[in-house]
């Protein structure tokens, strides 16, 4: 999987993810803002972390941060299979 294709993946995983009820297109800068962490951010926890940060900060609603991990270790293994497919 190419760096492109994973941002896809990543981006549609991130759409359908709807943690505050608000519909999936609610959340086109905070998708934007996450793929981005996730580029920079390679633990679960911290990762998490982050992308609660970025909905709080959006919405002024903290989303639970187990809620925050579990999409994280999503993110980061479409992350690492993209690499892992570069190598």
């Amino acid at each position: 999987m190419e760096q492109k294709e994973a941002n896809l993946f990543m981006i549609e995983l991130l759409s359908e993810w709807d943690p505050l009820q608000l519909g999936n297109d609610a959340y086109e800068l905070e998708i934007v803002d996450c793929i981005q962490a996730v580029h920079t951010i390679d633990h679960p926890l911290q990762l998490a972390r982050k992308i609660q940060s970025i909905y709080e900060f959006s919405f002024e609603e903290v989303i639970p941060l187990k809620e925050c991990e579990k999409i994280a270790k999503k993110l980061l293994a479409i992350k690492k299979n993209a690499s892992c497919q570069l190598l």
